[in-house]
């Protein structure tokens, strides 16, 4: 999956190079008012690109505040709500022990190579 993972970086790689390249001609952006900016046209879009994500984030950010402000108010009342004696992500009927392990996994029988072929432990 690494080498898949890589080979498709690489591809992005190459092919956003070659873009590149090929776009190095001078564009004009044209602003209000005669204003004009000339610039190879792979920084023109380069700027569009980086542009686009900070207004992106801009945009994101109200709600990512207000996102942790809620969570933190809900764990502020969670605290509060906590039994005495006892800290928040802890069981009080298990005497205070954490209670974050993952629940047991069930008995299987085990299968082996020529049983994994059958489908069925048994064989049928």
């Amino acid at each position: 999956m690494r080498v898949l993972t890589w080979l498709l970086r690489a591809f992005l790689f190459f092919t956003l190079f070659a873009f590149a390249l090929n776009n190095q001609d001078e564009a004009a952006v044209r602003w209000f008012f005669g204003h004009e900016w000339r610039a190879p046209m792979v920084y023109i879009v380069l700027a569009a690109f980086a542009l686009g994500c900070a207004l992106g984030v801009l945009a994101m950010l109200p709600s990512w505040w207000r996102h942790r402000r809620r969570a933190q108010e809900r764990q502020d009342a969670a605290a509060e709500t906590a039994p005495v004696g006892s800290e928040p992500g802890r069981s009080a009927a298990a005497g205070g022990a954490a209670d974050l392990r993952p629940p047991p996994l069930p008995d299987l029988p085990a299968l082996g190579p020529r049983d994994a072929l059958r489908g069925t432990p048994d064989g049928s």
